[in-house]
């Protein structure tokens, strides 16, 4: 029997998302009220509309001298001081021949038509300020409502709260923000052979670096993680593992077991719990993959991925594949980074027939450097790295070359407008 024909990255993507988009539109996502003081890296769920201007009144936009510019004939006129208004504070009317020593932020007074830095004047006796420049109508105001208007919408649903974002809302007088739920994901790894750090390690035995990793890669990514801990190879036990972790999560991730070798449970283990949609991925690392659902007690359903065992190809099929449906489950939509071009300062002669993501580091040029062991193995390679270089299928690279990098940060948590379709 000849074997199935690997499925290319981007109809996985296609299909993956079609998947989230109908599992998402028979459970809604759920919305909370949260502080905006805490909801660094949430999702907004609706728009957020300004119910006052920003800055509420005209004021300085520093420390000098509010003015009349009809008082000043010239660079070299003196004028009185009748008034100090520091931030906070509301002066009184400016007089007409007065000046009044003003802050950054404090509210221009009445009458007031410019401020002069204080750099541009000096004294000129008791209580007489020189101005030494010629002023214009209007300098150095900030307008009210110049960064907000009142009834303007200063936040859209769907983007991430970034630390300026949330500036934006608490300078709108925003105590509580509506947030989509964090994504429950429920992480489990499987095998024997795996041991927790701290644990003596018998003979055949690893520790378990998998584990540590999605449950981190969850938590980066701005998902609440439960660790479910790891599955022994047993058919009956991966099944009652995985009816657990489908109630109360949306996700569930596993690592390992997902082959078509005697001690891989876990894709019989799905198909007699749920479905499965796809498996097996013409991508390195990563092919074996799988991704359907579980179902739940009450009928609804959890969706599922399992990823390779291998840790750096569990790794990159976690950025490839099961953030992008993070951020759907999160509220974000369904997003794919754009990667950058940039000069290869390496050379890649042996290319592989499959799509491959090779661990690479920007240096000092702007280029980027190849981890020197790629194999799907050697997790010190993601470790090392700060992106991942997208490699067509029999793509060779010289230096030089120019080449489809893929920044780790960005690939972890992207900006909503990187490549954002609605699912």
């Amino acid at each position: 029997m000849a074997p199935k024909p690997l499925m290319p990255l981007d109809e996985a993507w296609a299909r993956l998302r079609d998947m989230v988009a109908q599992h998402v539109a028979s459970n809604p996502l759920s919305l909370e009220q949260i502080d905006s003081f805490d909801a660094l890296g949430r999702v907004l769920a609706n728009d957020l509309v300004s119910s006052v201007a920003v800055p509420p009144l005209d004021n300085s936009a520093m420390d000098g001298y509010a003015v009349r510019v009809a008082d000043l004939s010239g660079p070299g006129a003196a004028l009185p001081m009748s008034q100090r208004i520091a931030a906070g504070q509301v002066g009184a009317t400016l007089q007409p021949g007065t000046c009044a020593r003003i802050f950054t932020g404090a509210p221009i007074p009445a009458g007031a038509d410019a401020v002069v830095m204080q750099e541009h004047t000096e004294a000129a006796g008791e209580g007489l300020v020189r101005f030494n420049e010629t002023v214009r109508l209007g300098q150095n105001i900030r307008r009210a409502g110049e960064d907000i208007q009142s009834g303007q919408t200063v936040l859209s649903a769907g983007v991430r709260l970034t630390p300026a974002a949330l500036g934006v809302a608490a300078s709108v007088g925003a105590a509580q923000v509506p947030v989509y739920r964090r994504a429950r994901v429920a992480v489990l790894t499987t095998g024997n052979e795996l041991v927790m750090p701290g644990q003596p390690l018998p003979a055949g035995a690893i520790y378990n670096s998998n584990r540590h990793t999605l449950r981190g890669l969850v938590q980066a990514c701005g998902a609440q993680a439960a660790d479910l801990g790891v599955i022994p190879d047993n058919l009956e036990q991966t099944r009652a593992a995985l009816r657990q972790a489908a109630e109360g999560h949306d996700l569930i991730i596993t690592s390992g077991g997902v082959s078509v070798g005697e001690e891989d449970h876990l894709r019989n283990a799905v198909l007699a719990e749920g479905g499965l949609e796809f498996w097996a991925l013409a991508i390195k690392p990563g092919k074996p993959f799988v991704c359907g659902w579980i179902r739940r007690q009450d009928g609804s359903k959890a969706l599922y991925m399992g990823l390779p065992g291998n840790p750096v190809a569990s790794y990159v099929t976690f950025l490839m594949l099961v953030r992008p449906v993070m951020d759907v489950l999160g509220g974000l939509g369904w997003v794919l980074p754009r990667p950058i071009s940039l000069k290869a300062h390496f050379e890649w002669p042996r290319p592989d027939k499959r799509r491959e993501f090779v661990r690479v580091r920007l240096d000092a040029d702007m280029g980027v450097l190849l981890h020197p062991h790629q194999g799907s193995g050697v997790l010190s390679s993601a470790a090392w790295s700060d992106g991942l270089v997208d490699l067509a299928p029999q793509q060779v690279v010289q230096p030089g070359d120019t080449v489809a990098y893929w920044p780790v940060a960005e690939l972890m948590q992207p900006a909503a407008h990187a490549r954002q379709e609605t699912a």
